[in-house]
């Protein structure tokens, strides 16, 4: 096994797709992740590697949790209407529906339910190679705001209208 194999040509994400610097120190340990924007949603990928796989070959359902912590999070702060604040997570629920093997593409993209002065609702449906592999849904503290980044200059996206 390859332990670049994110790395790799074959390996690269569908087109649209750019290299995204999101979730922070704790995140890039974990993998890159890919961004780009459809319609009026943002979507977030990784291709598993095999530092993110279980005994059984498939992508951990730890990094999974992960991701989708970092979906429902990340896209608030480009679909909804609030400032970019820190978004702690209150609560997260998994369904776990398909493996994710070890190559595979997985993406996700995020619905914004709720939105009130101290709280943010949310939820996901994550795929691997177009089989849903996840659901997720989220409640997020709406926290002090954040300065800006260079995650949020990388996060101009084609095709996402202006706010």
């Amino acid at each position: 096994m390859n332990d670049d194999m994110h790395d790799t040509p074959e390996a690269s994400p569908p087109e649209g797709f750019i290299l995204a610097p999101v979730g922070g120190v704790f995140a890039a340990h974990s993998g890159k992740l890919f961004a780009r924007w459809r319609g009026e949603s943002l979507q977030l990928g990784f291709r598993v590697a095999p530092h993110q796989v279980n005994p059984g070959n498939a992508c951990h359902g730890g990094m999974l949790c992960t991701f989708a912590d970092i979906l429902l999070s990340t896209a608030a702060h480009y679909q909804a209407d609030i400032p970019r604040q820190f978004l702690p997570t209150i609560s997260l629920q998994m369904d776990f529906l398909a493996p994710a093997p070890v190559g595979s593409w997985v993406q996700g993209e995020a619905q914004i339910l709720k939105v009130t002065k101290n709280l943010l609702f949310s939820q996901a449906l994550v795929q691997a190679d177009g089989v849903t592999a996840l659901r997720s849904s989220g409640v997020f503290r709406r926290g002090a705001l954040l300065p800006d980044s260079g995650s949020d200059q990388a996060l101009q996206l084609p095709g996402r209208t202006a706010r």
